[in-house]
C-alpha cells in the first residue's frame, strides 16, 4: 500500500511539466509567486540536467511544457531547451515578463519551434506598471508585444491583479485590444509568496472585484469572438475552494531551478515533506513513487468536512500550501471553504480589505518588492 491509500490506484501520468529554469529576474515585482527565501537555495540545474528532465519528462507521458522562472530569458540556453522540447513533441509555452526578448532570440525561437509566448504587465499605465515591478519595463514590453505579433505568435496577455491595478481593467483591455491580443488572463493574486507577505496591501475589496468583473463582461459582449478574456477570482473570495492543480499529484509536475520536483511550485513551504530531486533521482520514480507526491494522493488523507463531503471528487479537498499557511496543517480543509472550521481566518482578511485604507487599517509594513536583499534578510527570519 502507498503512502495515499488503498482507495488510490496507480495515478496517470503528468500532462504538464513547468521547468523553472531560474529565480533570477530583473523584475521585482510585489505579488511573485516565487518562495520568499529563493536566495537560500542551491545552484541551478545545467543545461544538460535540464534536458535530461525534459527526456524523461516526455517518457512519463507530459505533452505541455512550461518555461518561466523568475524570468526564463536570462537562462542563455534557453534556446537549446526549446528545440529539444520540440524535437521531443512537447507543445511549449513561454511565460515571460518579455524583458530580454529581442528580434533576434524570438527568431530563434520561432526556428527551435516555441509554441506560445505568454506576456505580462502590470498594468496600463507606464508609472503603475513600473513601479509595482520596481523597473522601467512598460516601453520594452510594448516592443516586446510587437515582436510577438510580428513572428506570428497568438498574443496572449497575462495581468496579475490586486488591489492597486484593479481599478484599471477596463484601460488593460482596451490596451490588449489595441496590442491585437487574442487572449486575456485577468488572473486575481493568489497569496502565496511575496503576495502572502503584502497581502494586505493587494487583497481588493468586494466592490472593486464586482465592477471588475463587471466591466470584464462588458468588455467581453463587445468583442465577441474576437478575444477571449479568462477572469480569475481571487480565492478568498470563494465560498468552495479550487481545485488545486486538478489534484496533488494528479496532472502537474514542477522542477524548480535548483531540481527540487514538486506537485505544484509551492510545496516545497510544507514542513514535514520531503520533495526529491532530479540530480539524484529518476523522474519516473519522482512521480509514481516518492514519499512527498503521495502524500496527499487521493482522499484517504483527508479529515472532516472534506472526508464526507460529496464536492471532494471536485475541489479535492481544496490548496494544500493554503491550508498550511492560513491554518498551519496542511491536511486541513482549504479555510476559503464556507464548510471549513478554519473560514474565520479567511473571513477577517476578506473584512479587513472592504475598508478603504485596508494596509493603514492594518497598521502592516510597506510594500516589500521581491529583490536579493530583501530575499536574505527574509531567509533569516
Amino acid at each position: 500500500m502507498n503512502a495515499a491509500g488503498s482507495n488510490l490506484n496507480r495515478p496517470g501520468p503528468p500532462l504538464w511539466l513547468l521547468a523553472e529554469l531560474t529565480y533570477k529576474c530583473p523584475l521585482h515585482c510585489v505579488y511573485c509567486s516565487n518562495p520568499v527565501d529563493y536566495t537560500r537555495y542551491g545552484e541551478e540545474l545545467s543545461t544538460e540536467d535540464w534536458l535530461r528532465v525534459l527526456r524523461e519528462g516526455r517518457a512519463l507521458g507530459a505533452t505541455q511544457l512550461g518555461f518561466s522562472g523568475g524570468e526564463p530569458l536570462m537562462r542563455a540556453d534557453l534556446e537549446i531547451l526549446i528545440a529539444e522540447a520540440r524535437r521531443l513533441g512537447y507543445y511549449s509555452n513561454l511565460i515571460t515578463s518579455g524583458i530580454g526578448l529581442n528580434e533576434k532570440r524570438i527568431a530563434a525561437f520561432k526556428e527551435g519551434g516555441l509554441d506560445h509566448i505568454q506576456l505580462s504587465f502590470q498594468d496600463s499605465t507606464r508609472e503603475l506598471n513600473d513601479f509595482l515591478g520596481s523597473t522601467r519595463t512598460f516601453d520594452l514590453k510594448m516592443k516586446v508585444a510587437s515582436l510577438i505579433k510580428q513572428y506570428d505568435y497568438p498574443m496572449v496577455l497575462n495581468v496579475v491583479l490586486h488591489r492597486q491595478n484593479i481599478d484599471h481593467v477596463g484601460q488593460l483591455l482596451e490596451m490588449a485590444e489595441q496590442l491585437g491580443a487574442e487572449y486575456v488572463e485577468l488572473a486575481n493574486t493568489q497569496y502565496y509568496g511575496w503576495a502572502l507577505l503584502n497581502r494586505d496591501h493587494l487583497l481588493p475589496s468586494r466592490e472593486q472585484l464586482e465592477r471588475a468583473e463587471r466591466l470584464t463582461n462588458e468588455f467581453r459582449a463587445r468583442v465577441g469572438d474576437r478575444m477571449k478574456i479568462y477572469f480569475v477570482v481571487p480565492d478568498y473570495y470563494a465560498t468552495r475552494p479550487k481545485a488545486c492543480m486538478n489534484g496533488w499529484g494528479s496532472v502537474f509536475l514542477t522542477i524548480t531551478a535548483d531540481g527540487l520536483a514538486l506537485p505544484c511550485h509551492e510545496a516545497r513551504m510544507l514542513p514535514g515533506l520531503t520533495f526529491p530531486n532530479v540530480r539524484e533521482a529518476g523522474m519516473e520514480w519522482i512521480w509514481y513513487d516518492s514519499p512527498g507526491f503521495n502524500r496527499f494522493r487521493g482522499d484517504s488523507w483527508m479529515r472532516e468536512p472534506c472526508r464526507s463531503c460529496p464536492e471532494k471528487t471536485k475541489d479535492f479537498g481544496g490548496c494544500r500550501c493554503q491550508a498550511y499557511l492560513l491554518t498551519g496543517d496542511a491536511a486541513n480543509a482549504d479555510p476559503v471553504c464556507d464548510l471549513s472550521p478554519d473560514h474565520g481566518v479567511v473571513q477577517r482578511v476578506v473584512a479587513l480589505a472592504q475598508h478603504p485604507d485596508a494596509p493603514i487599517a492594518a497598521a502592516v509594513q510597506p510594500l516589500v518588492f521581491r529583490d536579493d536583499r530583501n530575499s536574505r534578510r527574509l531567509s533569516e527570519v
